[in-house]
């Protein structure tokens, strides 16, 4: 009995990032320099498990806190950033530190940290829990306040409501912190802030892709760790939408019942995905259907980032 036809609508912007890319090869490069002396890495290097994983199986150690990193060690910090205090603390344990936090999100700890320092308020618009948001947070000097939503917005009463300043988190919905920065310019007329450019290329992209898979079909796939904020606002924006999106970590959690009744699904992955789960779940789908795979959407354009800089390896271990 032959397979029944589905066209599969993929989002030609797609997965890694340049600076996912940057920071998984920073980890990479400090293992093969380490002469098998353990490599810790501050948090996820990024969200996701099958990246992790594999950096776990050549060596890489991931913490939280520094405290599990013996002094003199070897730490790697994530593309989401640290805040200050944990780059001190590095320099207190004499640790050798390669820094991967991802260059767009440190443009927006130069201009947090700009605003404080200027004796401005500081909003920063992001999810409070989220490890970028607690690395620009750690990033300022005066008076800090996270807001999540338009609603939290609304209810914001700072102390120096004519003195206010905001960033936003690189990974956030376009949409969302449009709708936070309505709310903040129309509360606080003079308050000072990059608009949305401070959300990074390839979230912007990708959600991009999203809204363009969105018009096309009534299902979305989204191939993303539950962990990835990118990932999961990208499930939002389909289901915004009006599309059924499910997130999946791997191709085995895709049921065929998710597919049934559907001449054409659409698929994307998240800036932290490898390609090689979209190929799994491809493949997966094929076992239930004739695939017809059309890819949509404009390639990337990906910016030249700035390379890790590697000189804290060569530095001597302590006596």
């Amino acid at each position: 009995m032959s397979k029944p036809a589905l066209d599969v609508l993929l989002a030609r912007t797609r997965g890694f990032c340049a600076g996912v890319e940057r920071a998984i090869d920073a980890v990479g490069h400090t293992l093969d320099r380490s002469g098998g002396s353990p490599v810790y890495v501050r948090h996820a290097i990024v969200h996701n498990q099958r990246v992790v994983d594999g950096l776990a199986a050549r060596g890489a150690r991931f913490v939280e806190d520094l405290r599990d990193v013996p002094k003199g060690g070897t730490v790697v910090f994530s593309a989401h950033g640290v805040p200050r205090q944990v780059e001190e603390e590095a320099r207190a344990r004499r640790l050798r530190v390669v820094d991967a936090t991802c260059p767009l999100v440190r443009r927006v700890h130069h201009e947090a940290a700009r605003q404080t320092a200027q004796g401005r308020t500081l909003i920063v618009i992001g999810h409070p829990e989220h490890v970028e948001v607690m690395g620009i947070v750690g990033r300022c000097d005066g008076p800090v306040v996270v807001v999540a939503d338009a609603a939290e917005a609304e209810r914001l009463e700072p102390e120096q409501a004519s003195n206010l300043a905001y960033v936003v988190q690189t990974t956030l919905s376009v949409d969302d912190a449009r709708r936070i920065i309505d709310v903040l310019t129309r509360r606080f007329p003079t308050i000072t802030g990059p608009d949305i450019r401070t959300i990074c290329y390839a979230t912007q992209n990708r959600q991009n892709a999203v809204a363009l898979l969105s018009r096309r079909v009534r299902r979305v796939i989204v191939c993303g760790d539950r962990a990835s904020s990118n990932s999961n606002r990208l499930r939002e924006l389909a289901q915004a939408a009006n599309c059924q999106a499910l997130l999946i970590g791997d191709a085995a959690e895709l049921s065929r019942g998710f597919l049934e009744g559907e001449q054409a699904i659409g698929l994307t992955a998240g800036a932290s995905v490898p390609e090689s789960i979209v190929q799994e779940t491809i493949a997966r789908i094929g076992l239930w259907y004739h695939v017809t795979l059309r890819e949509i959407g404009e390639q990337e354009r990906s910016p030249r980032l700035h390379p890790v800089d590697f000189a804290g390896l060569d530095d001597p271990a302590p006596a």
